[in-house]
């Protein structure tokens, strides 16, 4: 098993790649902090997990609750080895003057501030424990290649790649590892929210055939490429952006 004794965290983990990063964490002998708002659905992703997992209700935009789920899940895993920050949030496909201020801030607070508090929380236990400690930020495909009608999501998603590649050139000489992944858009809960369109079959196809291999991302490909950069295979890459998109940015 190639995660066996890693202490983990994803955020973002009750549905989608959060749920499929966490399950094939556990799978590969990982013990795994399931973080999510919605903490019901945490519990409930935890269960199915096993004792190998423990649920925390945590909204990514507060330093608190960051500070307290790290801390939580120090407690009861003796350790942080590895944290994924998968959580993230969207405005709706709209041209960029429709999107107000409250909608412009919630998306950076939960795509980019989320990412800031786990930096704060996360890099001191490392570097007091001298943790060749790894983060996985999950970026996106519309921070290469971006779509009309997602601007300022789009910009987020840019500013995760960029805050990855410093956080590795910065964080290097401690032997903490900062890499992301750059997925095509997937079947998830915010899939409406990216298309700007109802979810039928017709529309999702317009968005398909802009993806080489034809078909949107899927939680296993996320939890395929997560497993690879949190485990000691991949020991000497950082700042890596990863993209798993099926061709989508070539």
């Amino acid at each position: 098993m190639q995660l066996e004794g890693k202490r983990t965290i994803v955020t973002g983990a009750a549905s989608g790649f959060g749920r499929g990063i966490a399950e094939r964490f556990v799978k590969e002998g990982a013990k795994v902090a399931v973080l999510d708002i919605n903490e019901d659905g945490a519990k409930a992703v935890a269960g199915e997990l096993g004792d190998a997992a423990i649920a925390i209700g945590c909204d990514v935009s507060r330093a608190g609750d960051i500070n307290a789920a790290v801390a939580r899940t120090i407690e009861a895993f003796g350790g942080v080895d590895v944290v994924v920050n998968n959580a993230g949030w969207s405005h709706k496909n709209r041209p960029l003057m429709e999107v107000d201020e409250a909608t412009f801030r919630k998306v950076y607070d939960i795509n980019v501030l989320s990412i800031f508090h786990m930096t704060k929380a996360i890099v001191p236990h490392w570097l007091e424990r001298k943790y060749p400690g790894v983060m996985i930020n999950i970026g996106s495909t519309a921070g290469i290649r971006p779509r009309p009608g997602l601007t300022w999501y789009n910009s987020s998603k840019g500013a995760v790649h960029a805050m990855t590649k410093s956080l590795a050139i910065e964080l290097a000489p401690e032997k903490i590892r900062v890499c992301a992944l750059a997925p095509v858009m997937g079947a998830t809960g915010l899939l409406e929210t990216f298309m700007g369109m109802p979810d039928t079959p017709e529309n999702r196809q317009k968005f398909i055939a802009t993806i080489p291999f034809g078909r949107m991302s899927e939680p296993k490909d996320l939890a395929n490429a997560a497993l690879f950069l949190a485990s000691d295979q991949a020991e000497f890459l950082t700042g890596v952006i990863l993209e798993v998109d099926g061709g989508r940015t070539i």
